[in-house]
């Protein structure tokens, strides 16, 4: 597998990243996972605008699915024709928030242009990947991914505040790409993001082989949360970063 950050911004992009956007490569296959603000932009920097095979959602905040009404405009008008429509897993509704982002009648909406699938709590295959996705700790419905091929994994915490569920998911998983959007100390919500200690701990009990922070907004230290993830776990801990590329 091939993981290919292609934004991890939080909440809004940064200078120097679009918001959530990652792309998986295997055997020639290439799924998305979340499309926020700006990530359609970016993602023509790693494949072709029609050369994914099917995106998956965690969840309906704009900075992880909006540029999904940009890309139905790319698929909807190509001057080649519209492709075969594109796999879209997403939480229950997604065809209809969509259709009311872009302000359409729900009706057909974009589902001539993406084939819509509701997600739930389980595990499926996508091409060569076998996904598990897993509801976490989120005001809205929203999902963790893991994801496996050739005996190696990866897992996407997506959006979430303390979560038992997600260290299940990621237990003994290669790669453990968790948000950590607040400060330990700092924000008084509770049950919305991670902070850097929250996600080292999550880390810890997992038992994952590497920690990689994400979803960090432009006002929050990266540096000071990544201090306090490798605090709480022993393993390799980083800060993605937009162009950043992870091979199992």
């Amino acid at each position: 597998m091939k993981l290919t950050v292609v934004g991890c911004s939080g909440s809004f992009p940064s200078v120097d990243s679009p918001c959530s956007s990652y792309l998986v490569e295997a055997d020639g296959y290439r799924a998305v996972l979340d499309l926020g603000n700006g990530a359609l932009g970016a993602l023509q920097n790693y494949c072709g605008l029609y050369e994914v095979d099917a995106i998956l959602l965690s969840h309906l905040h704009a900075d992880h699915c909006i540029d999904l009404c940009a890309y139905w405009v790319a698929r909807n008008y190509r001057i080649e024709g519209c492709p075969d429509p594109l796999p879209v897993y997403g939480p229950h509704g997604t065809p209809e928030r969509l259709a009311r982002a872009y302000d359409m009648p729900e009706d057909p909406g974009m589902k001539e242009v993406f084939d819509f699938h509701t997600l739930t709590e389980g595990t499926f295959d996508l091409g060569p990947l076998r996904i598990t996705a897993i509801p976490v700790n989120h005001p809205v419905e929203a999902y963790a991914f893991r994801v496996e091929h050739g005996g190696r994994s990866f897992v996407y915490s997506g959006d979430t505040g303390v979560s038992p569920e997600l260290v299940e998911l990621a237990r003994g998983t290669d790669l453990f790409l968790c948000e950590a959007a607040y400060t330990h100390g700092r924000e008084p919500y509770q049950d919305v993001h991670l902070n850097g200690r929250q996600a080292g701990e999550h880390a810890a009990a997992a038992g994952v082989g590497r920690l990689v922070l994400t979803h960090i907004p432009p006002w929050t230290d990266a540096e000071y949360n990544r201090a306090d993830a490798a605090a709480a776990y022993a393993g390799p801990v980083e800060v993605a970063h937009a162009g950043a590329v992870y091979e199992f």
